[in-house]
């Protein structure tokens, strides 16, 4: 489905996505969990390139969690080294693209190699306006945790006072901090829950669920998930 003239111009600034259905979608086919894996990541490139061209400035998905580490070994050194692939190439032709990349997460975990090359992407592009956020070894929970601990350490230290604390401020110490909120977030793959997933970021956004698995959700759909957002009443608490 490709959006309207008429609203091809009122897209969300910020999408979200869970990019989830990735081993279902292998299981179908009765091939590795990595398989689908890499139909994910090429699922992910597509989505990103269609993001750019419909306009959306912010584009954050959901690549490994804090509970996915209990995935087996091979599964998750198989999403690893997809990450890696991934990045080694867009170094390559980051200017061309031009796109901002940025981590949300603990990337404390990561092997010395790939944590260094999220650095090297994130710093390389700072200066570029579409900027994509990886949510890598994060946890939604998590994230609020370590912002709390922050504040309080600054508290502690004399930088701020208890009575400082605002939504805003709480916001700065946040992964996204300076990101707006996602007014759209999107779950393909049939499931109808939020799994951790930018929980204070989400107070707002228009969520919509898709019966499609993320290595087949294409272009058409991501119209479709803006259509839908487009036909929503966002009253923020009003009348």
């Amino acid at each position: 489905m490709a959006l309207s003239e008429k609203n091809i111009t009122c897209v969300p600034r910020h999408i979200a996505i869970i990019m989830d259905g990735n081993g279902r979608w292998a299981k179908k086919r009765g091939l590795p969990r990595t398989a689908g894996h890499a139909a994910g990541a090429e699922a992910f490139r597509r989505i990103a390139n269609h993001c750019r061209a419909r306009g959306v400035k912010y584009l954050t998905v959901y690549a490994f969690s804090t509970e996915n580490w209990k995935r087996s070994e091979d599964e998750i050194s198989g999403i690893m080294r997809l990450l890696g692939k991934y990045l080694e190439e867009a170094l390559q032709d980051m200017e061309q693209n031009r796109v901002r990349f940025c981590f949300f997460g603990d990337l404390s975990r990561l092997s010395p190699k790939l944590r260094q090359m999220c650095l090297a992407a994130q710093s390389r592009s700072a200066d570029y306006d579409v900027q994509v956020n990886f949510c890598l070894n994060y946890g939604g929970r998590l994230e609020i945790v370590q912002a709390a601990r922050q504040f309080a350490r600054d508290v502690q230290e004399g930088k701020r006072s208890p009575e400082e604390l605002s939504e805003e401020l709480f916001s700065s110490y946040l992964y996204s901090a300076d990101v707006p909120d996602p007014e759209l977030i999107i779950r393909p793959s049939g499931e109808l829950r939020t799994s951790n997933f930018l929980l204070w970021q989400s107070a707002y956004s228009e969520y919509v669920f898709m019966n499609v698995l993320w290595p087949d959700f294409g272009p058409g759909d991501l119209d479709a998930a803006i259509e839908e957002y487009q036909r929503r009443n966002r009253r923020f608490g009003g009348a």
